[in-house]
Order: structure tokens, then sequence, then C-alpha cells
């Protein structure tokens, strides 16, 4: 069963600094968009993560993959499924409602 935990925006450039050194470039994700206005979108499908970042100067996460770039402007919150084997997804709320979830094809393990 999925565990939801969020990270406190204090941690969240730690967290994704965290992830790119546990190699989560070379992992596969899909990136979903739900939001009032559009309804549920898949934006990036199956396509190889090159890294996720945080920039808490321009309040601005940056979910790069292959051929595709999903900058997330003023993050208000940032959750992660979470099991005994690993990260599944991060799921992000920005500033307007709209909440993108980046699903990892295989679980990312991260040190304690």
């Amino acid at each position: 069963m999925a565990a939801w935990r969020e990270i406190p925006k204090t941690e969240w450039r730690r967290f994704f600094d965290e992830m790119s050194k546990l190699k989560v470039a070379g992992k596969w994700a899909e990136i979903e968009v739900a939001s009032p206005e559009l309804g549920d979108q898949i934006v990036a499908e199956k396509l190889p993560v090159i890294g996720v970042t945080y920039d808490p100067q321009d309040d601005l996460l940056d979910v790069a993959l292959d051929r595709a770039n999903r900058l997330i402007r003023h993050p208000q919150t940032i959750d992660v499924d979470e099991e005994p084997i690993g990260i599944l997804a991060i799921a992000v709320l920005d500033d307007a409602g709209a909440r993108h979830i980046i699903r990892l094809t295989e679980p990312l393990t991260l040190a304690p």
C-alpha cells in the first residue's frame, strides 16, 4: 500500500540534490497534470529522467526528462509516494491548484 509523505519546504533542495546523487538520471518517468481547468493529462510519457532540481531563489522545481522539461513555478506542497523498496512517485501542487505527478517506472531508493 502506498504511503504518501510530505516533504517540508525547508528540505526540498536537499531532497532533490540527494535524488541526483543517487542516480535518478537514467530512470524512466511519466508526468501527469491534474488541474481544475484542464482535467487530467499525461504531458510526458515514459521518458528517461535527466534530473530534478529545486531552485529556492526562483521558487522553481525543474523536472528534466529527455525531450521534455516541466518547470513548476511556486510549488506549494511536494509529496512522495514511498514504499519500502523506494520512491515510486512525486506529487507537486503548484500555486494555481494544478497537481503534477511524476511517476517513476522503477523505484528510487534514497539513503537513510
